[in-house]
């Protein structure tokens, strides 16, 4: 662990990449014009001065245009990545050397390790914690609300968290932390979470996680869902997927795509762009569903909607999108034709049956390279490839998405920060979750329209009165799906 004399400990690995990585910074800032919007917008008044932002996304060089952006507006800023894969070490490194905040992020964590980073972005010198949170799949979330109920049960009897109550390797993580910090402060977790102004969500995964919460009364302090913009949802998950699910298998496998039959679990947004990028690349395309209307949307795409278990044998490559667990078992890939290719592009690992294939009964395992391991099954000899043991594959396989579309949803992030941070002596965001104004999604896509050489039609007066709507916005209503 490094340490700073202006941002304290940091933990990175290679401090020499940092020049490679402020090389591709200033490279991305030109792709971001959102993010630079918002510097010359906000950042003279240094809206953010005094506020303490604790972050876990992706350490990636988009990622770090955020960060800067954030330091930019006069926040302190503590940041690790929310996947052991998807650090960029160039990126990590070039934050620390311009001490634009302490970093604490890695590429190729261990469980520990990974949650360990988590514990030490929440951790402020001297400080309660954060004020503010930017979130990413709700890791970062769901300690503190771990920690507040550890510490309520820990008040009423002198119990705490035992890791070994639970199988999932996550959570012993987090009960290790939990347990082992109440004899240094039985407060801390509920202390930081009374200091919290909020959070803003980044992903699908992590917002159903915040909807939970909200209806079962324990969100402790509003969120916004970020996700769910629509310069997000329409953008980032279905331009950033079509652009990097390819490349995360290419580079991980250099197959041909084209002729192979590729099945895409999920056709949600993040589905239809990854059954784009399949169709485009020239394979045969098969979906599964479970919602009516999104399999409807795939038939009149041209997809066919099939059962997972009906096909296995056809399979050459398997996508899963869906955000939820055990969609592709052990069984399942036993199934499955030699060198078959196996990975996933929702947030978590539990799509995959990974533990399933790592207990299998006289199975092989063979590392082909970082982040792509062959399983030889033993009854015939048959193996199948695995990426990023079942992660994010176009973060732990590639680079995750291109800047451009990036700085649609990181502007976003920071406008949920603005949102959060100007009107928390209001009543305007309570404990619940919270979508951004429509005229603000507007204005993201308006920010990104000049570096493609867009130019927008104006209403005239009449022109807006007659279809009611105000001639600068928003031009659609809430509920209008895009």
């Amino acid at each position: 662990m490094g340490f700073d004399e202006e941002k304290g400990y940091f933990k990175v690995r290679d401090m020499s990449q940092a020049e490679f990585g402020r090389k591709e910074l200033d490279i991305a800032e030109v792709e971001m014009p959102g993010l630079m919007s918002c510097r010359d917008e906000f950042g003279p008044s240094k809206l953010f001065k005094g506020v303490r932002i604790s972050g876990s996304l992706h350490m990636t060089i988009q990622t770090a245009v955020l960060i800067e952006t954030l330091e930019h507006l006069g926040a302190s800023v503590r940041w690790c990545s929310c996947n052991i894969f998807s650090t960029q070490d160039h990126a990590a490194a070039a934050i620390v050397k311009a001490r634009t905040s302490a970093v604490f992020a890695w590429k190729g964590e261990s469980l520990e390790e990974y949650w360990w980073c988590t514990n030490q972005m929440l951790t402020w010198e001297g400080q309660p914690g954060p004020h503010m949170l930017v979130d990413d799949g709700g890791d970062a979330t769901l300690l503190i609300h771990e920690g507040v109920k550890a510490e309520k049960q820990f008040a009423i009897d002198q119990s705490k968290p035992n890791p070994d109550s639970t199988s999932n390797a996550e959570m012993k993580c987090v009960f290790t932390i939990i347990r082992d910090g109440l004899a240094k402060d039985p407060t801390r977790w509920t202390k930081m979470a009374e200091a919290c102004v909020g959070v803003s969500e980044e992903t699908t995964t992590g917002v159903h996680r915040l909807y939970q919460m909200a209806k079962a009364g324990e969100l402790l302090f509003p969120a916004i869902n970020v996700n769910d913009s629509v310069t997000k949802s329409k953008f980032d998950n279905i331009y950033g997927c079509r652009h990097s699910l390819p490349d995360g298998i290419m580079r991980a496998t250099d197959v041909m795509i084209a002729g192979k039959v590729v099945i895409i679990c999920g056709f949600g947004d993040v589905g239809k762009g990854c059954a784009a990028a399949m169709k485009a690349a020239g394979a045969r395309v098969l979906v599964t569903e479970i919602d009516p209307i999104c399999a409807l949307q795939a038939c009149m795409d041209g997809y066919q909607v099939v059962r997972l278990k009906e096909v296995l044998p056809e399979l050459d490559i398997i996508v899963t999108t869906t955000g939820n667990k055990d969609i592709v078992m052990v069984a399942d890939m036993a199934k499955l034709k030699n060198n078959a290719i196996v990975c996933n592009i929702g947030h978590f690992d539990n799509e995959i049956d990974m533990l399933g294939v790592q207990t299998y009964p006289g199975i092989k395992h063979s590392q082909i390279k970082p982040q792509v391991d062959r399983w030889t099954f033993p009854e015939d000899g048959h193996g199948v490839i695995i990426l990023a043991e079942g992660r994010l594959v176009n973060l732990g396989c590639a680079t995750g998405h291109p800047s451009f579309v990036m700085s649609n949803s990181f502007t976003n992030q920071v406008l949920a920060q603005i949102e959060l941070w100007t009107k928390k002596d209001s009543d305007t965001y309570k404990n619940e979750v919270y979508v951004l104004p429509k005229i603000l999604d507007e204005k993201v896509a308006a920010l990104h329209l000049g570096k493609l050489n867009a130019k927008l039609t104006k209403l005239t007066k009449e022109q807006a009165a007659y279809i009611d709507v105000p001639l600068e916005g928003p031009y659609k209503p809430a509920h209008y799906r895009y």
